[in-house]
C-alpha cells in the first residue's frame, strides 16, 4: 500500500498549520509543496506529516508543522532576502519555495557567511548562542528559535538593529533539546 504524500501535507497544513492562525499564504503554499518525507529516513517518511518532532538525525528533529509555520511567519519571509538556517531542513526548504537564498549548516557549525535577512533553528537549545545573532543585517535582522530548560519550551523572535538585539516571546512549545544544546550543569543543594 502507498501512502499519499500530497494529501497528507495538504491535511497538515489545514489541520496543524492554518488553525494555528499561520495566515501568511506564501508560507502556506510553499507548506503545500515541500515534501517534509524526502527529509526523514525511509523507515520515518511515514511520520512526515503527523503532528510530532520527528528525528531525522541523531539528535536532531524536524519540528511540528504548527511550529515551523509559527516560526517562520514571526520572521516574516520575503523573496529575495538571504537566509541562514540552523539544523533547519524543512525550515530551509520552505524558505527556498517562498523564494530566498538559504544558507544550511548544523547547529554544531558556526555560522559564517553573512549579513544574512533572518535565521531559524528548527530545535530547542538551553540558550540561543550570540553568534546565531551576530551574522544578522544590522537594520532589521530576524533570528526565530526555541529556548528549552525545563519541560516546556519558548519560541522567540529576536530583532538586531544598530542600536542592539530586542527579543520577544511567540508562543509555547516542547520540543526535544538538540545534542550539544543541553542546559548546563549547576551545582545545586
Amino acid at each position: 500500500m502507498s501512502v499519499d504524500f500530497a494529501a497528507q501535507r495538504a491535511t497538515m497544513v489545514e489541520s496543524q498549520v492554518r488553525v494555528a492562525d499561520v495566515t501568511d499564504y506564501a508560507i502556506q503554499d510553499a507548506m503545500r509543496l515541500v515534501a517534509r518525507e524526502a527529509l526523514l529516513p525511509a523507515d520515518k517518511a511515514y511520520l512526515a506529516y503527523a503532528d510530532v518532532e520527528v528525528e531525522y538525525a541523531p539528535g536532531r528533529w524536524l519540528l511540528k508543522g504548527r511550529d515551523v509555520g509559527k516560526l517562520l511567519q514571526a520572521l516574516k519571509p520575503r523573496a529575495g532576502e538571504r537566509a541562514l538556517a540552523i539544523a533547519a531542513p524543512y525550515a530551509a526548504a520552505v524558505l527556498e519555495a517562498i523564494g530566498l537564498a538559504v544558507t544550511r549548516i548544523d547547529a554544531a557549525e558556526a555560522p559564517a557567511g553573512g549579513p544574512y535577512d533572518l535565521a531559524v533553528c528548527e530545535g530547542a537549545v538551553s540558550e540561543v548562542p550570540t553568534s546565531w545573532w551576530q551574522v544578522l543585517t544590522q537594520d532589521g535582522g530576524r533570528l526565530a528559535a526555541i529556548e528549552r530548560s525545563g519541560p516546556v519550551g519558548r519560541a522567540e523572535l529576536w530583532l538586531r538593529t544598530g542600536h542592539g538585539v530586542g527579543r520577544r516571546d511567540l508562543f509555547d512549545c516542547a520540543p526535544p533539546i538538540m545534542a550539544g544544546f543541553e542546559p548546563k550543569a549547576a551545582f545545586a543543594f
